[in-house]
C-alpha cells in the first residue's frame, strides 16, 4: 500500500476527524524509561532527550510537566510519505490565521496535533480547504 502522491487528491479527499480527549508534549531526559501506562501517541527520540505526545490525564498521573494542550485530528486519507506539499498547504492555512501545529506524518495518516480551544476552527479550515481543492479538480 504506497498511498495517494497527487496534491489536488489529497487536500480534496482527505477527511479531517477530530480525536477524543486532550493531549501534551511532555518530554524525558534521554536515559530515562517511559513510566508505566503511559501510553504516548507518538515519541521521538532527540539528543535532548525523548518527546512524546500522551494523553493529557495519564502525563499528570505519571507526574510529567507537559505544554501545548492540543487536540488531535488525523487527516483521514492514506497519504503517501512521499507525498509532496500537502503538509505545507494545511500548515500554511492554519498559520495564516494565527493557529500554531505540530504536524506528525505516520504510515497511514497525517495527523495535526492544534490548540485545543482551536480545534473547531481548525476543522472549518480543513473541511473549507478540502472544499476548495475538489472544486479545483
Amino acid at each position: 500500500m504506497t498511498g495517494e502522491t497527487d496534491l489536488q487528491k489529497l487536500l480534496a479527499s482527505m477527511t479531517p476527524q477530530l480525536l477524543p480527549g486532550i493531549h501534551v508534549f511532555a518530554t524525558l531526559a534521554p536515559d530515562m524509561p517511559i513510566p508505566a501506562g503511559l501510553e504516548p501517541v507518538m515519541q521521538f527520540r532527540e539528543g535532548e532527550g525523548l518527546t512524546l505526545i500522551v494523553p493529557e490525564d495519564r502525563a499528570k498521573a505519571a507526574g510529567l510537566a507537559d505544554t501545548f494542550r492540543c487536540r488531535m485530528i488525523t487527516l483521514d486519507i492514506h497519504s503517501s510519505l512521499e507525498a509532496v506539499g500537502f503538509l505545507a498547504a494545511i500548515t500554511t492555512r492554519l498559520a495564516a490565521t494565527g493557529m500554531g501545529v505540530n504536524p506528525v506524518s505516520a504510515f497511514y495518516h497525517d495527523h495535526l496535533f492544534v490548540p485545543a480551544d482551536r480545534c473547531e476552527e481548525a476543522l472549518v479550515i480543513l473541511r473549507q480547504l478540502a472544499m476548495e481543492s475538489g472544486a479545483a479538480i
